[in-house]
């Protein structure tokens, strides 16, 4: 900060300086002046200069310390007190725009509260219809046109359901609930509901876990491998889609592998993107960008890792592992 200030008042400093100069110069020529007692008035400006310089640095400097080292945020409570004219001009301009930015991000708040709160009920009201469609589906007997119906509408339930979560998510941390989570009946049911989609496009299950539990949030995991399972089918024809869980150190790991298109080493590092599709299937009008998006901010919430690998023309698989239950889970569980 003291370099700061000094460069601050680098230009009266320096006319400090010439005057110093200029009376210096004004002994040499004027032999009337003696050059000692010139000498000797210079050394002691310039002490009081030093001295003067000295206490203001401590008064002048402790707004602008505190208005450096508190925090970035709205907080007014925080905000230094002006101790001078030109002060108490910025602290005033700094709290009407900081009230203003309060104001501001406090209606906007409010507007994305109301909208997630008309879409989420809009949501819930399409599920009705959607109910009623599934019964009408059921009761039809001409299996190719069952089949075909069924897949539209459980793409439309996918879209609504992925459409729901999305606007969930940046209120996730207040809805979870971490427990201890059988993997067996929430894969299965997961499998069950794109049973129709699997059976269109020839796909079956290897599934093998050997850990049988994983400590999580049930809603949100399931989640997550509904997105998974549903771009292993996706991207997979006729071929088997393996899920297997084991545990290493502690952790529980869980792999979905598929032996579809693959993704191409270049696009690997984008995947989690938000709106990023493909590079080599840059055509396909079906792809949102949004499923593997949405899965890397759930997982993040949920402390889980995640890791790819694919091969181009062989299948991708993708590895969760689950954090460890600390001592606090355990007493928790007991």
């Amino acid at each position: 900060m003291i370099l700061k200030f000094l460069a601050e008042r680098i230009s009266w400093i320096l006319l400090i300086v010439i005057l110093q100069l200029l009376a210096l110069f004004v002994a040499f020529v004027d032999q009337t002046v003696p050059l000692s007692s010139m000498l000797y008035y210079i050394l002691l400006s310039g002490l009081l200069v030093i001295l003067f310089l000295f206490i203001r640095y401590r008064k002048e400097t402790r707004f602008y310390t505190e208005l450096e080292e508190r925090d970035n945020d709205l907080d007014l409570t925080t905000f230094p007190e002006a101790d001078s004219p030109f002060e108490a001009v910025i602290e005033t301009n700094v709290r009407d725009q900081m009230e203003r930015l309060m104001q501001e991000a406090s209606r906007n708040q409010s507007l994305l509260e109301q909208e997630k709160d008309e879409l989420l009920s809009w949501i819930h009201e399409v599920k009705t219809p959607m109910t009623a469609m599934r019964l009408i589906i059921d009761r039809i007997d001409d299996f190719k046109l069952k089949s075909q119906l069924t897949f539209e509408w459980m793409r439309i339930h996918l879209l609504l359901d992925q459409q729901l979560h999305q606007k969930r998510i940046p209120f996730i941390e207040n809805d979870l609930y971490i427990e201890q989570v059988e993997l067996e009946p929430l894969l299965f049911n997961e499998i069950k509901s794109l049973r129709s989609w699997c059976m269109q496009k020839g796909i079956g299950f290897d599934i093998d876990l050997q850990a049988e539990t994983v400590l999580t949030d049930a809603k949100w995991f399931a989640f997550i491998c509904r997105q998974l399972m549903t771009n292993a089918i996706k991207y997979s024809e006729k071929s088997e889609i393996t899920i297997a869980s084991t545990e290493e150190a502690g952790r529980v790991k869980l792999t979905i592998q598929d032996e579809g298109r693959g993704i191409d080493p270049r696009d690997l590092p984008r995947i989690f993107e938000k709106g990023f599709t493909s590079t080599t299937e840059h055509q396909d009008q079906s792809a949102t960008g949004m499923g593997l998006y949405l899965t890397d901010r759930i997982r993040k919430a949920l402390k889980i890792d995640i890791d790819v690998e694919s091969e181009l023309g062989k299948g991708t698989t993708f590895t969760l592992s689950f954090p460890k239950p600390n001592e606090f889970t355990k007493l928790g569980s007991m």
